[in-house]
């Protein structure tokens, strides 16, 4: 969310970052949010005006009796004051929810770094790393090949739980896990806790750390309950300092995310009908900083290095692309994609998404930190998020890039200490 104090000191510059973001729609926002707060302060300056009468009001009348004038006027204006404070309590919480409101679908400003585009293909490549694999065969689907090895089945999970769902089995579950420890492993070394965050999280957490059209496309809901399955550990992680104060020691906190992650959005018909790909219910490990605003761009480095650190080591193909204005979504600042490459497809696909959020998040959530040097004085803080691995997909990429003429499928070598020293799958 954008603070309505950035938006009330420039609002031209959350209207130029809208034609940036082809959100010509919302322009006409900007004005009405800086009209109701106008309302607003005028409303509280004559509410408080009103509350202070309330309180000097009735020595008035006491003083009226004593000199033995009539205090009517006086006590009709008493007996009118609490309507009156009522009626501006009750416009003043309408306008405010409606600014939150507002405010909550105003996206973040973007850093000018970030290319203009209208969709994914003004997306810009950064930089390619790896050479992809030559086959001299033809390579399998990578469903296709887990079901026929007994390593997933997807069938059945069609049956069970409907399409976007999958069972995995034998040394495919053993793959994933190793991969899970893996990046557990190496990120721990660079000073990250281990999190498992709860699963389910309430709608006003919610609504701090993600864009609120994605309560209809993305998220389920639980039943009768204020709850919602998380889509990533990013969301109830940035939640849980929810209205709480840093102290700058603390800063930057580094937390990595083990959780499911559960999304209603699929993937198209073919490749992605029975695959690992796009999913309903896969497991990732995220990368999330709580930092200083100062700190944020060099961190948002940071995590890229260590997402493109775990897909070096898999040796895997990919190139990072810097996402443009018309594909980036409501809450980043500034995002990266790491795009394995996928033989099959001969495409690069994504695997890693790395975001700076600037404020945005912490403005919703209320998440800040206290300036050392000044006690009182406290500013929001920056979060930044990125995939250090999706399993899912990383198990898509290695059983196409890694697999054999004969159907086996070479472990990469970063992850056979985690399988028992085994080469194949």
């Amino acid at each position: 969310m954008l603070e309505i104090r950035f938006v009330r000191a420039s609002p031209e510059i959350v209207k130029a970052d809208l034609l940036k973001r082809n959100a010509q729609e919302k322009i006409a926002w900007v004005d009405e949010i800086l009209a109701k707060d106008a309302r607003s302060r005028e409303l509280k300056v004559q509410t408080d005006e009103l509350r202070r009468r309330r309180n000097t009001i009735a020595r008035e009348i006491n003083e009226s009796r004593k000199a033995g004038k009539d205090p009517a006027l006086l006590m009709k204006e008493a007996a009118e004051l609490p309507g009156k404070i009522k009626e501006n309590d009750a416009e003043q919480d309408e306008i405010t929810n409606i600014i939150r409101t507002r405010l909550m679908r105003l996206p973040n400003i973007l850093d000018d770094s970030v290319p203009q585009g209208c969709d994914d293909t003004g997306n810009v490549e950064v930089r390619r790393v790896g050479t992809p694999r030559s086959f001299d065969f033809e390579v399998r689907n990578h469903g296709q090949l887990a079901a026929e090895r007994g390593w997933a089945d997807f069938e059945r999970a069609a049956k069970t739980s409907g399409a976007g769902f999958y069972f995995l089995k034998g040394s495919l579950v053993l793959l994933d896990l190793a991969l899970q420890r893996f990046a557990l492993d190496l990120l721990e070394k660079k000073g990250f806790t281990p999190v498992i965050p709860p699963f389910m999280i309430n709608r006003s957490s919610y609504e701090g750390v993600t864009d609120l059209d994605d309560f209809e496309k993305v998220m389920y809901k639980i039943d009768n309950e204020d709850t919602y399955l998380i889509a990533t550990s990013e969301h109830p992680i940035a939640a849980m300092y929810q209205d709480e104060i840093f102290e700058e020691k603390d800063l930057p906190l580094r937390l990595a995310g083990l959780s499911p992650c559960f999304r209603r959005e699929i993937g198209a018909h073919g490749l992605d009908t029975k695959g690992l790909f796009r999913v309903h219910q896969f497991t990732k490990i995220e990368q999330f900083v709580f930092c200083k605003p100062a700190d944020s761009w060099q961190i948002h480095d940071e995590l890229l290095a260590n997402a493109e650190e775990v897909f070096r080591k898999l040796e895997l193909p990919y190139h990072i692309v810097n996402i443009c204005t018309g594909d980036i979504g409501t809450v980043a600042a500034k995002k990266y994609d790491i795009e394995a490459w996928m033989p099959r497809e001969n495409a690069y696909k994504e695997v890693v998404s790395c975001s700076n959020c600037t404020s945005y998040q912490a403005a919703s959530l209320n998440i800040r930190v206290r300036d050392k040097e000044n006690f009182e004085s406290k500013q929001l803080v920056h979060t930044l998020n990125s995939t250090a691995i999706a399993t899912s997909r990383a198990l898509r990429c290695i059983l196409e890039n890694y697999q054999n003429r004969d159907g086996s499928v070479t472990i990469p070598n970063v992850l056979r200490q985690y399988m028992n020293d085994r080469e194949f799958l």
